[in-house]
């Protein structure tokens, strides 16, 4: 269901859910009575401290904490709005693990259109739970139906009631659960999927959502689901087909390059684009491999000559600046690319997380299977070049530089 090791650390998406919408919940109406909706997300900065024997410091991290509607009337929940899994998670309100007791607990009494269901296929409801482990944890849980809410986007959906939740780290998230928003395959069935629900009662004016994360507090961090909402991008979509099987949004990468020049490090990889991991990340033979060629020196000493750590994608180079891919304190540096091993055949895998959704605006086209990238437009302008050919000739330059001011 979620990568081995990625719940090291969590970004999560604020969405604000009740029976009329929110005022950061904006809905429009088009055509043929469907819709689209938007909703204003919440940044939060949290320290992580530094494991250094002869140093120390605080990394700063950032987590995009949200809300989801469970049940009529809706029981609201704190989640992870995750594309990196693919069925909805709360505490259920029998659990007593200490993890369940210090979040808010689903009370399927309370709630009239509550219905216990199976968790597979074979129909038989009595006694029936699974359990799901995680690279850090695991939980146990009972199947449930009701209604559950994005924004004004309601849709009765199965979803998981934990009975048990292992401490570690589920104690120690101020979140209550997991939203998943991968494709279907990676949901314990269709009737999981958030999105495959919606699709299926037709609210959504087109079976996608898109995800701005700001990258600083001057700008809102917004959710658009059934469109894209193209005010947070700079530029064209670049459209890349979906490559796995098993249900993340995961596309291919054609090589690794230290300012846009290929270093021979990764052809024919695979990444997995992932709002539920704060890092980059990747097999750890290649991490030890760039971590070496970049030299990104604890001191923070070289800072400013260090290169765009871009990835070929769909034939484009996507770059990241240092200041995307390191850590920095006052004094301290770490790079932001954290080992992750993936068994074959779902690895190796590299993770774009949090570091490159700020960077890059990007869009998930449920119907479709493929994910959409562009420049992500901040109040503050970022440096040119983000987003370039793999042709870096003159030519090539200029035409990308005229797509860049296409709006």
């Amino acid at each position: 269901m979620a990568l081995q090791g990625r719940f090291t650390v969590i970004a999560a998406i604020v969405m604000v859910v009740c029976s009329s919408l929110p005022m950061n919940a904006k809905a429009m109406k088009l055509k043929g009575g469907l819709s689209s909706v938007s909703v204003a997300l919440h940044r939060r900065e949290f320290g992580k401290q530094r494991r250094q024997q002869s140093q120390s410091g605080t990394v700063k991290k950032m987590a995009y904490f949200g809300q989801v509607g469970v049940g009529s009337p809706p029981q609201m929940f704190s989640v992870v709005f995750d594309t990196g899994s693919g069925n909805l998670i709360v505490p259920g309100g029998h659990c007593q693990s200490q993890a369940c007791i210090d979040h808010a607990r689903f009370k399927e009494a309370v709630s009239s259109s509550a219905k216990r269901v199976a968790c597979d296929s074979s129909g038989t409801v009595a006694d029936d739970e699974l359990t799901i482990t995680f690279g850090t944890g695991s939980i146990t849980g009972e199947c449930w139906e009701d209604r559950v809410c994005l924004g004004n986007a309601c849709s009765q959906s199965h979803f998981i009631a934990s009975t048990e939740e292992s401490a570690q780290p589920f104690d120690s998230f101020t979140f209550d659960g997991i939203m998943g928003l991968a494709l279907d395959n990676m949901a314990q069935s269709k009737e999981f999927s958030i999105m495959s629900r919606l699709t299926d009662k037709h609210f959504l004016k087109t079976p996608l959502f898109s995800v701005f994360l700001s990258d600083s507090d001057d700008e809102t961090s917004e959710i658009t689901f059934g469109e894209v909402n193209e005010k947070h991008m700079t530029g064209d979509l670049l459209w890349v087909p979906v490559t796995g099987t098993i249900g993340y949004w995961e596309v291919g990468i054609e090589d690794i390059t230290f300012d846009n020049k290929k270093q021979g490090l990764c052809q024919d990889c695979k990444v997995a684009v992932d709002t539920g991991t704060s890092q980059l990340a990747g097999p750890s033979e290649l991490i030890t491999e760039i971590r070496s060629k970049l030299q990104v020196n604890s001191d923070c000493s070289g800072f400013d000559t260090l290169p765009k750590l871009g990835f070929i994608v769909g034939g484009r180079v996507l770059n990241l600046m240092p200041s995307d891919y390191v850590d920095r304190s006052t004094t301290l540096c770490e790079l932001s690319l954290m080992s992750l091993d993936v068994p074959p055949p779902n690895g190796p895998l590299f993770v774009f997380g949090i570091p490159f959704l700020q960077r890059f605006f990007t869009v998930y086209d449920h119907e479709n299977a493929r994910v959409g990238f562009a420049v992500a437009k901040h109040t503050k302008p970022g440096p040119l070049g983000l987003l370039s050919l793999v042709d870096s000739s003159p030519k090539a330059s200029n035409i990308l530089m005229r797509a860049r001011h296409r709006t």
